[in-house]
């Protein structure tokens, strides 16, 4: 019973020593994150597109005439040069048709030769009346006949002149040849069978496709006298093949389409390229950097610190009192892994460049500057963070 009595009269005691004991606070120390402000640089607009490179020529090889390949000249991939012998067709039977055609050339100028004596003497004698008419005009019909068979010997003579110089295939342009398509011995078929083909090395077409949006852009600054049209000046274009190399190849654009592909909604362009180091190829898939107007300073930030959010391109932005806010980006063209920024940024603004996946929109955080020195977060309202909390910057020790 002592007991019972003792346990009632301390329970209000322990009761009030429990409630005076002191909570510990819990305190979320906010992200860390880098932040810089806007870059000004120096940038000109420019378009990015994919094209490929084509040869300004490319000729398909043919025989003009039949007959069996007796010989070949070239050596499979070489660079020839205009006029070099590529191939040879038997041309025996064309040397026989060109001699007979010549000898038949050579009968009929003889009797001709005559016929011309015969008319000169009967255009004496006929006003003399030695001899009848009739036989004046039997020596000029004989005469005319003559005059149109040489006529038509001469044009046989031609054809077979033709034909036994096409016997010997030569190359129609400078350039790179292909590999022979038919060996020697093969019957060729005059136009039919396809013997090799050749396309020239320098210079070298680039051909690419601009969208409408773009081309209604251009054309808007075209009319407001900022930039000039690639029909009327030399605009130059830049190419590259890979990634890591940037666009070392320099043109200009020397043909524009005059119609917009209503299937694509695309406009077609071509660039030429002077290709001295034989370095660009036909049939390359070619990555074309057009640059249009001149130079102006603009805001940039790296491209890393740009997130998406629900399809818009956006940059998180920390306030004075270390506040985060999401901003809407209205972006520019992409100078190394600098974008510009045509919309949503001030020049003072302290824009996160590493973090950002671990901050959202009102999210509190500890700011650091590029250079690696931290800003003290700021307090919340509510909270009271202990000392061992503040995070000490570096030259603080």
């Amino acid at each position: 019973m002592l007991a019972l009595v003792l346990a009632v009269a301390l329970s209000p005691a322990l009761v009030g020593c429990g409630s005076s004991r002191a909570q510990p606070q819990v305190t979320i120390r906010p992200e860390t994150v880098t932040v810089a402000p806007p870059q000004q640089i120096e940038v000109t607009d420019t378009y990015y597109f994919e094209g490929y490179t084509e040869a300004v020529e490319s000729v398909d090889v043919y025989s003009q005439v039949n007959g069996y390949l007796s010989k070949i000249y070239f050596m499979d991939g070489a660079v020839v040069k205009e006029g070099d012998p590529l191939f040879l067709i038997d041309p025996r039977p064309y040397q026989a048709v060109y001699d007979q055609a010549k000898a038949e050339v050579n009968r009929v100028q003889r009797t001709l030769d005559r016929l011309n004596k015969d008319l000169a003497r009967a255009e004496t004698l006929l006003p003399k009346k030695t001899i009848t008419q009739e036989e004046y005009d039997r020596v000029f019909a004989e005469h005319a006949a003559a005059t149109a068979e040489l006529a038509s010997r001469q044009a046989a003579l031609e054809t077979a002149n033709l034909n036994l110089h096409f016997a010997a295939i030569r190359s129609p342009i400078s350039g790179r040849i292909s590999r022979r398509m038919v060996t020697v011995g093969n019957l060729v078929t005059a136009n039919t069978t396809l013997l090799t083909t050749i396309v020239s090395i320098k210079p070298i077409y680039a051909y690419f496709d601009v969208d409408e949006p773009t081309v209604l852009r251009i054309q808007q600054a075209i009319r407001e006298g900022k930039i000039e049209s690639a029909r009327v000046a030399k605009v130059p274009v830049f190419l590259g093949l890979d990634v890591d190399e940037g666009y070392p190849y320099q043109g200009v654009i020397d043909f524009v389409d005059n119609t917009i592909d209503p299937n694509t909604g695309t406009l077609k362009i071509r660039g030429v390229f002077a290709n001295e180091n034989e370095a660009l190829s036909p049939g390359l898939h070619a990555r074309i950097k057009l640059p249009m107007g001149k130079p102006y300073m603009a805001l940039a930030i790296p491209e890393r610190a740009i997130a998406t959010n629900q399809g818009r391109k956006i940059a998180y932005v920390v306030d004075d009192k270390n506040v985060v806010h999401e901003r809407v980006l209205t972006l520019g063209p992409l100078e190394g892994e600098m974008r510009v920024i045509r919309e949503g940024l001030q020049s003072e603004d302290r824009v996160i460049v590493n973090g950002l996946q671990r901050v959202r929109e009102g999210a509190v955080v500890d700011p650091q500057t590029a250079e690696g020195q931290s800003k003290l977060a700021a307090a919340p309202a509510t909270a009271a963070p202990s000392k061992e909390s503040i995070p000490q910057r570096k030259d603080e020790g």
